[in-house]
């Protein structure tokens, strides 16, 4: 019988821990290098991924089934009423999503790893290939061979290097600061609790946007508790600071100028500690597979957060390394299949995320004076005849054939 292919993967976050799930599944042997020696399963970010795609990958065994989530089915878009200090509804689309927290969603995937061989603390310092076409990585233990490595090192990822050497992400002129509270934060704002509770909440204001939503909490947060009760309210915000304004605390002063007072009132209980603030880039491999190498979830691409597509790609890079292993004949002949399949995806999600944070940081529309017709035909012009998962048209069922590989942007 012939020896298991040898695959290992640089990185262990939600990339690293997918690509191990697809190796073991194709009856590969896996080894994963993650440089920290922390558990990360406690960074509790907000995330969302389509339904169809969740129901596929817990019914392919990649996910627990009785892993929390917190799925809604509407988006709701608001602004702040002119002249006062009130929400506004404009707007309400279908666009069902499954909110989830990072930390829970690395947990499932390195559950659903098994018998994979995770070294936490265990940085790669090089990766090279040998003259027999395989690849070898350079650890504090030595040097390993594999037939394929994966690089799942994140949106600065030194394997792309090897791929596209000088390849570095572009930053767009805009940051995104990111939270995930207690559900404390809306005590005394039962009408925002309660929008929450079914729908998602894009609000609206010169110069950027915030999405709130809710997702499952973590055993770290409130009583320890993951089920279904346990919540906690995410939220990303994109904005301009003003020339000499430090990024960081920023995020305040913007709520209480822009947002309706209930909302700003939310952001400011969550507190600076709440609050992380980020740059916002873009990039893509030209080839995202070069036999025996291969770029996993950021490390291939990244796209704008708009797009909610971060996690979500990875898991598609993943169900794609799976079958293509399968498929065979041989690992770089599947390599190519990949690169073919998931470059081409990558690089209409870095131009959807473009077109998006134009519309939706860059030059946003006159938020109060829109109303649901002019909110679905803005919309859709800025999808530019592409669907994507977060806008569902009315009526309009999600892709019947969003299976393995599948974009849900096109």
């Amino acid at each position: 019988m012939a020896a298991a292919l040898r695959i290992g993967v640089i990185g262990g976050s939600i990339a690293g821990c997918a690509a191990a799930v697809a190796g073991s599944r194709a009856g590969a042997d896996v080894t994963v290098y993650e440089r920290s020696g922390a558990e990360l399963q406690d960074r509790g970010f907000g995330i969302v991924i389509p339904p169809p795609l969740h129901k596929e990958l817990v019914g392919s065994g990649y996910l627990d089934a009785d892993m929390p989530t917190a799925p809604v089915g509407t988006r709701v878009w608001l602004t702040r009423e002119p002249g006062g200090r009130s929400a506004r509804e404009l707007a309400r689309q279908p666009s069902p999503v499954t909110p989830c927290n990072w930390g829970l969603l690395w947990r499932s995937l390195r559950a659903s790893a098994g018998s994979v061989r995770y070294l936490r603390g265990e940085p790669v310092t090089s990766v090279r290939a040998d003259g027999a076409g395989r690849a070898v990585i350079t650890s504090a233990r030595g040097e390993e061979q594999y037939d394929v490595v994966v690089g799942a090192d994140g949106h600065a990822s030194a394997t792309r290097q090897l791929l596209a050497p000088g390849l570095r992400p572009e930053p767009a002129p805009y940051l995104v600061w990111r939270g995930a509270i207690p559900l404390g934060a809306l005590a005394g704002h039962p009408r925002e609790l309660d929008l929450l509770r079914g729908a998602w909440v894009t609000l609206g204001f010169p110069g950027g946007h915030g999405i709130f939503y809710l997702i499952p909490g973590g055993p770290q947060d409130g009583d320890g508790s993951t089920g279904a009760g346990n919540r906690l309210l995410a939220y990303a915000i994109y904005g301009r600071p003003p020339e000499g304004a430090e990024p960081g605390p920023y995020v305040q002063e913007l709520a209480r100028e822009h947002f309706p007072a209930a909302w700003a009132d939310i952001v400011a209980r969550g507190g600076r500690r709440a609050t992380a603030c980020h740059p916002v880039a873009d990039v893509q491999a030209p080839r995202v597979a070069r036999p025996p190498l291969l770029l996993a979830g950021d490390a291939a691409g990244v796209t704008r957060p708009h797009t909610a597509t971060g996690a979500v790609k990875a898991l598609q890079d993943a169900l794609c390394l799976e079958r293509v292993l399968r498929e065979g004949p041989d690992p770089a002949t599947a390599l190519e299949r990949y690169a073919d399949e998931r470059t081409a995806a990558g690089a209409r999600l870095v131009e959807l995320g473009r077109r998006m944070g134009r519309a939706l940081v860059e030059e946003v529309p006159d938020w109060p004076v829109m109303g649901q017709d002019e909110v679905d035909v803005w919309f859709r012009g800025v999808l530019a005849g592409t669907w994507h998962y977060l806008h569902e048209e009315p009526g309009e069922a999600a892709e019947p054939d969003a299976g393995p590989g599948a974009t849900f942007a096109r």
